[in-house]
């Protein structure tokens, strides 16, 4: 979150009216419901770690050892067994 000074962005008139409310302190301003998304989903990371994690899922249960996949994904041994043993 990148702080941005309020002189700047807001209208004179609502600027007087926010420092009847809070005088020279700092405010965080919420962004607008429905603009709200879960971690990774406007990057593609989400699903991007859901692929991985199937496909690791997928080769583990078609024989691949947990040793062969941490080197194939470059995760260690317990990330591996954390996602084959895990829920889903």
């Amino acid at each position: 979150m990148k702080y941005v000074n309020a002189d700047i962005v807001l209208p004179e008139d609502l600027l007087k009216e926010v420092q009847k409310y809070i005088h020279g302190g700092m405010l965080y301003v919420p962004k607008p419901e429905g603009i709200k998304a879960k971690w990774g989903e406007n990057s593609g990371g989400r699903a991007y770690l859901t692929h991985r994690n199937n496909e690791i899922r997928k080769q583990y249960r078609a024989g691949l050892g947990i040793e062969h996949l941490a080197e194939q994904f470059c995760l260690s041994c317990d990330s591996i067994k954390k996602i084959v043993y895990g829920k889903k």
